[in-house]
């Protein structure tokens, strides 16, 4: 039996790149696809119908069950159809993988307030409010005293984990999904729901041209977005229910958990109030394992 048989799964961005390549695997393993993307370019501008219905007539084709939605995931309005054409459709919702994004890069002295709030908005709001609204009907399904086995499954990236020059707007989007992820789990846990995300290392419209190599290489292909998919359809899977408010960074067929912050270093002044002069003599105990200069973290694998 399929890992996914009979679920229903909402995946947003998921006309190209990870997203189809995630909405095309949830569907081989049994799962009732909705196929949510816009259709924009790649820093959001435009739409264009024809890309998620393309994924769905793959699904269909390969003897799949899916139905394309163009709604504006970034808006409250857009999310709420979202969510209420996969219960609309398929009778149920189990699964949101929440993908869709773009990029407008350029140094903190040269953005835009456009070009921030835009990527701000389709990233960071249009993960809150999709998960808003999946929750709000598992929440619902949970007080009525239905069984409920929902999943989350957000996208975080390494810029948003590590800092990554010339992508501010991007980076703290993706670093408050994380942190979102964190709080997110914690709240729906107790409804039947899981919350997770992942950080992948994939060759996509999105990370051509910033270090992730726009040739495809031949034979093994490590950033090929297919490495990708089958940890979201683990994630959304029964046997991954007692995974919650974990984050991982999936780098071809290595896959790391992350574990947070940690303290590097501490000093106390017990009851005297810290001067500059006496923090600069003391400082040195607060960098127990690296130079003050050093980035806090480093990512794995790299």
């Amino acid at each position: 039996m399929a890992e996914l048989e009979g679920k229903v799964a909402v995946v947003t961005g998921a006309g190209r790149g990870l997203g189809r390549e995630e909405a095309l695997l949830l569907a081989r393993e049994g799962a009732k696809v909705v196929v949510n993307d816009l259709g924009g370019a790649r820093d959001g501008s435009g739409s264009d119908t024809g890309a998620a219905q393309q994924v769905v007539d793959e699904i269909i084709a390969a003897g799949g069950e899916a139905v394309a939605n163009h709604d504006d995931i970034s808006s409250w309005s857009g999310a709420e159809n979202l969510i209420d054409q996969a219960v609309g459709h398929f009778g149920a919702l189990n699964v949101v993988v929440n993908n869709a994004g773009i990029l407008r890069d350029g140094m903190s002295f040269n953005l835009t307030e456009a070009d921030w709030d835009a990527v701000i908005k389709v990233h960071l709001k249009g993960h809150f409010v999709t998960s808003h609204f999946a929750a709000r009907y598992w929440r619902q399904r949970s007080k009525d005293g239905h069984p409920v086995s929902g999943r989350i499954i957000n996208t975080s990236s390494d810029s948003g984990l590590f800092g990554n020059p010339g992508q501010a707007n991007y980076a703290a989007a993706k670093a408050g999904i994380a942190s979102m992820t964190l709080v997110l789990a914690r709240e729906l846990s107790r409804y039947g729901v899981t919350v997770n995300a992942i950080t992948p290392r994939a060759r996509t419209r999105l990370t051509e041209g910033i270090g992730f190599g726009d040739s495809v290489p031949v034979g093994y292909d490590k950033l090929s977005p297919e490495h990708v998919a089958p940890v979201v359809g683990w994630l959304a899977s029964d046997s991954a229910a007692q995974v919650n408010g974990q984050v991982f960074i999936v780098n071809g067929s290595e896959i790391f958990v992350l574990d947070g912050w940690h303290v590097d270093g501490s000093v106390d002044g017990g009851e005297r109030t810290w001067t500059a002069a006496s923090l600069r003599e003391a400082a040195g105990a607060l960098f127990t394992s690296r130079e003050p200069g050093a980035p806090k973290l480093a990512p794995p694998g790299w």
